[in-house]
């Protein structure tokens, strides 16, 4: 089984490159036309990506195998998720792979994590991440888990660290045990 990423347009596509690397699951990848164009603006061209994944599919693509509830996967990451996309699922739209891979992944209860990466977020943004959530969704934000740095100082905590401790934590969610924990920490 793969995991299925889509990376649609909001910041914080290192995040999803880290999550490619540290899957314990062959990737399955697409991504929005406004993703794409973000991630050459954050460094790390497109292609870096598709060189990471197992397969990638073109968004347009809606009879791609992941658009069916019948392929199974080891579940699917929206990372970064905008708010938009959070919007389009929320409200049943299902006009690309990725809103319709994620619904598929609801209505067949399989872990969907929406990496939501805006802020603030406007009172429309948190309904709609209440009825994904009341679907079956895990809304994540994409707000590192600070306290994996212990009692290191500020200026010793790298971007690096602080993603790779979220992108732990996204794993979590699918099931595959984080290697550190606040146990570890405290």
């Amino acid at each position: 089984m793969r995991l299925l990423l889509g990376i649609t347009g909001a910041t914080g596509v290192y995040a999803a490159k880290l999550l490619m690397e540290r899957s314990p699951w062959p990737v399955a990848l697409v991504a929005s036309d406004w993703g794409k164009d973000v991630c050459g603006s954050e460094g790390c061209p497109y292609d870096e990506l598709e060189a990471l994944a197992d397969v990638v599919y073109d968004n347009r693509a809606l009879t791609a195998p992941v658009s069916s509830g019948s392929v199974p996967t080891a579940g699917m990451v929206i990372l970064p998720c905008t708010t938009n996309a959070l919007g389009r699922i929320a409200s049943g739209l299902a006009d690309t792979l990725i809103t319709r891979a994620a619904h598929g992944h609801l209505k067949e209860r399989r872990t969907l994590v929406l990496c939501v990466r805006e802020t603030p977020w406007s009172l429309i943004d948190i309904e709609n991440a209440k009825r994904v959530a009341a679907a079956g969704a895990i809304v994540m934000p994409l707000s590192p888990p600070f306290y994996m740095a212990g009692k290191r100082s500020a200026g010793s905590v790298t971007m690096a660290d602080l993603l790779g401790w979220y992108v732990d934590r996204v794993l979590a969610a699918l099931g595959h045990a984080a290697q550190q924990t606040w146990e570890h920490v405290s």
